[in-house]
């Protein structure tokens, strides 16, 4: 477990490196800078601001500059922020959207495994055939609809859910509705379709003309096998929703790590654009690892190389 736990951080640390190697090239690539959109400044200014920066360096110097100080933890001042460093604004903006991410996921699993196993176990029934009705909807609207009809019936309609910001329990509640409903649909598709699999298996009907109990044959020996995937599934569906979704964020105006990307982008702002790049590869690779290890312990058989 060691010897495989040391090999993926050292296959993370090469990723991080060539994400943010790729990322660094290619944002430099589209034309226009951080300081062409600023209204009545001169090329003097300009030129100065560059120099500030250190954009008026050849490209590959400040590709190394910007990798050395990266590697001490500094991922530079943002371009557009003036007065405060990538680190502080990802500190300000990341616990924002891990909150609305993480009850978002806890909420996918709560509802997505036992409705994917009661269609399993109702397969060919009307609770199937309803559970199934939904996954293929939640898969197919795109959020942004989603958050238009939350928007719609809860907040204009009824009124009985406020539509942005996130000051109390109630703003919590459309935004993670909208969230979690793909990855709530994904995943009782994923868990119906892997239990349907592993009740087929022969020592599930070994189990069962031994006469154990269904509930012991469900939770004991089906469950465990069938969860693997969605295990699998949980790892980026973490980093993704965590970081929060961009869409649900601009819809709700939710203060998150995802409206300050967006802004970055449209603003030109490297520095910022790969603080967050990097932040983001960072914890996707990291929760890839993390489930790499909870399904050796969820199934010992399987060998970690």
């Amino acid at each position: 477990m060691v010897k495989y736990i040391a090999k993926r951080i050292g296959l993370a640390i090469v990723t991080i490196w060539a994400v943010a190697t790729i990322t660094f090239f290619l944002m430099n690539l589209v034309p226009g800078g951080p300081f062409l959109s600023e209204k009545a400044i001169s090329p003097q200014a300009t030129a100065a601001l560059e120099a500030k920066y250190g954009l008026d360096k050849p490209l590959f110097q400040q590709y190394l500059t910007y990798i050395t100080d990266a590697l001490h933890g500094d991922f530079g001042d943002s371009l557009k922020q003036r007065g405060r460093t990538v680190m502080d604004i990802i500190k300000m903006k990341f616990p924002v959207s891990a909150r609305v991410g993480g009850v978002s996921v806890l909420v996918s699993l709560i509802l997505g495994v036992p409705l994917g196993c009661i269609a399993a176990l109702k397969r060919g029934k009307f609770a199937d055939s309803l559970i199934s009705v939904v996954a293929t909807c939640g898969i197919a609207v795109p959020s942004f609809v989603i958050c238009t009809l939350l928007l719609y019936f809860f907040g204009v309609k009824l009124q009985v859910l406020p539509t942005m910001g996130l000051t109390t329990a109630k703003h919590y509640v459309m935004p993670v509705m909208a969230l979690a409903f793909y990855p709530t649909a994904y995943i009782m598709r994923l868990m119906r379709s892997s239990m349907l699999d592993v009740l087929g298996q022969d020592y599930m009907r070994t189990a069962k003309a031994k006469g154990l109990a269904g509930g012991k044959i469900l939770f004991k020996h089906a469950l465990r096998n069938a969860i693997l995937p969605v295990i699998t599934y949980v790892g980026p569906l973490l980093a993704y929703t965590v970081t929060g979704s961009f869409v649900v964020e601009k819809i709700f105006t939710i203060p998150g790590l995802g409206g300050e990307f967006i802004a970055a982008i449209n603003g030109r702002d490297y520095t910022l654009i790969m603080g967050t790049t990097i932040f983001l590869a960072t914890l996707i690779i990291l929760m890839n690892v993390v489930v790499d290890i909870v399904y050796k312990l969820v199934d010992p058989r399987i060998k970690l190389k």
